[in-house]
Formats: structure tokens, sequence, C-alpha cells
């Protein structure tokens, strides 16, 4: 059994290749401090485990500074991470590995300015919550 609690080597999504394809083919759902990027695939046989895969990213042109840059990224992980408890997520996973698919994530950070822990954790869990509906209406429309 997967650990609750951890976001491990195999959640985070490193591909260049795949990341590439993230942008190049997937499509995009933008709630205010972040635009996501998504796409499904079939679930490939070494991420049974975890079907989804995660990234974060914050402009250098925005945020000049790495500290605060790597803050961002820190407080984006960490709130994904604890969202996972949360019956959202495992909603979300149970969805992909019924339907046999992968979903590839990726936040980037839209706003200007930074904004406090519980900010980002609110805006993440809404961006999970509609990629449970649009889940669900891609998997009802294409039986």
């Amino acid at each position: 059994m997967a650990k609750q609690f951890t976001l491990g080597k195999n959640e985070r999504l490193k591909s260049r290749k795949a990341i590439e394809k993230l942008f190049r083919e997937g499509k995009s759902i933008s709630i205010v401090p972040f635009r996501t990027h998504y796409l499904a695939n079939p679930l490939p046989p070494q991420h049974q485990e975890f079907p989804i895969q995660f990234g974060v990213g914050v402009p250098t042109k925005t945020f000049k500074k790495a500290v605060d840059r790597n803050k961002i990224k820190r407080l984006t992980r960490e709130a994904y991470r604890l969202q996972k408890k949360d019956s959202t997520v495992v909603t979300l996973y149970d969805k992909l590995k019924m339907n046999n698919q992968e979903l590839n994530l990726f936040f980037i950070y839209t706003a200007r300015e930074l904004v406090d822990f519980n900010t980002v954790k609110e805006k993440v869990k809404l961006i999970l919550n509609k990629l449970i509906k649009i889940i669900d209406e891609n998997n009802s429309s294409n039986p």
C-alpha cells in the first residue's frame, strides 16, 4: 500500500518528453494564482501505484529571486501532498485507476505576489475538484 503523505520520485513529473507532450497536447484550466496543464494518458505499468504525476513551475520573469520561486514551489508541493489525505484526491486516484489512465499535472504560478499557504492549499483543492469533474465528463462521454 502506498504511503499516504508522501510525494515520492514516482509521483513527480520529471521526464522532458512527458512535459513537452503535456504542454503540446494537454489542456489547461486557470484558477488564480495557478494555470494548470493536464493530460490524461493510458496508464503505463510502472505507474500502477501512482496514476498522477505532478510538477510545479514559477516564472523567473515574475519572481527574480530564486528564494521566492523555491518558496512558492515548496508551498504548492506541500499543499498537493496534504490533499492526498482528502477524499477528493483519493477519488481522483480511484477514478483514474478504474479507467486505467494516468494524469500528468503541471501547476504554473501566475500571480505577481506571494500568497500564504492557506490560499495555495485552497486553490489546489479547487483545481483537483475541477479535474475530478472533467475526468467524470470525459469518461461518461467516452464509454
